[in-house]
């Protein structure tokens, strides 16, 4: 079996290069990770293994189109698979900070129908090289833009506890070849109990956030369809061992979306939910960002405000996530690996 690039593990590469020196192994392995360089870039190793790297361990990932919006601070990637399927990653300049949002699966299973992943189907998981891929290929850009990745979010298309191991041997990698802080690694699920329940009994202290959108198993059950397998006192109880084990605080996402999940009563719901985990859940509120498949808009800027200040009120911390990358299609909930004939 063919390894990609980033698939290939360390003992991998040994094998690979049994017959080379021992240090040629350091030599491109702390190329491709601290440097962030391609094999023809390793200009200390001979041209004929650069030549040879290249050819053995080839990318997983190739890029069909590149779209930027935010003036160039938000850079959406659309990368072909092996075997036709499509991911998207997108690359996100702060002032003090470069996130990188990526992939864990072509599609997604969970339905959920205010998402345009869900909407389109599931179609396989992705490797751990292909979602390393998408990192060292992104933190390349933001490099030859003078900016350094720190963060990492697991919220690009796909449900990444459905593809728990592949997320973690990510994880891994990113954190112990590529030097990210665990605590600069974010887990997004909607709610996979017996992924959390894994994710807590890891090593490295990642954060969890939970996409929960409704704070009740009716209103849930229609949003979030693995709610009816996973209700939310079965969510609750997981997310809280998680908690009580990584010593981090929860996120609970909430995107709001107009006369559904935005009434006082909502608000209510939420913030009686976020009381029971100790410590009290961080909520972020994410205007429903527009796709095709789902007739329904976000909620207007002064309902998000006021929905915001009686979450404050009730004693919950919240912030309100600016969208980033609107106009092509790289926010939340809009990735679905189209082409857009606008992009360069």
């Amino acid at each position: 079996m063919t390894l990609s690039r980033f698939d290939a593990t360390r003992a991998d590469l040994e094998g690979l290069l049994h017959e080379e020196p021992r240090y040629r192994v350091d030599q491109i392995w702390q190329g491709l990770y601290a440097q962030l360089r391609t094999p023809e870039e390793l200009t200390n190793v001979p041209k004929a293994l650069r030549d040879r790297i290249s050819d053995e361990l080839a990318p997983a990932l190739d890029l069909i189109t590149v779209s930027e919006s935010d003036d160039g601070e938000t850079v959406k990637f659309l990368w072909g698979l092996a075997g036709g399927g499509r991911v998207e990653t997108v690359l996100m300049h702060y002032p003090d900070r470069a996130t990188v949002c990526v992939s864990s699966q072509a599609g997604c299973a969970m339905g959920c129908g205010f998402c345009a992943t869900g909407q389109s189907g599931f179609q396989r998981h992705l490797t751990t090289g292909e979602i390393v891929e998408q990192v060292v290929r992104a933190a390349r850009v933001a490099r030859d833009r003078g900016r350094r990745v720190s963060n990492v979010v697991f919220m690009g298309m796909g449900e990444p506890l459905a593809n728990e191991p592949a997320v973690w041997g990510a994880v891994e990698r990113l954190h112990g070849d590529l030097g990210l802080s665990a605590r600069h690694l974010t887990i997004s699920t909607v709610g996979v109990v017996p992924g959390i329940r894994r994710l807590a009994q890891r090593e490295l202290p990642v954060t969890l956030a939970v996409s929960l959108h409704a704070a009740n198993d009716e209103l849930r059950n229609e949003l979030v369809p693995i709610n009816r397998r996973y209700p939310l006192a079965a969510l609750i109880a997981a997310a809280q061992s998680f908690v009580d084990v990584n010593r981090r605080r929860l996120s609970f996402e909430w995107a709001m979306i107009d006369g559904i999940n935005d009434r006082p009563r909502d608000a209510d719901e939420l913030a009686a939910l976020c009381r029971r985990i100790r410590p009290a859940a961080h909520v972020n509120l994410i205007p429903l960002n527009p796709t095709p498949g789902w007739p329904t808009t976000g909620s207007p800027p002064d309902r998000v405000r006021s929905f915001r200040d009686r979450l404050v009120a009730l004693g919950v911390n919240v912030t309100v996530r600016r969208n980033r990358g609107t106009d092509i299609d790289a926010a939340c909930g809009q990735l679905a690996a189209r082409v857009d004939i606008t992009s360069r």
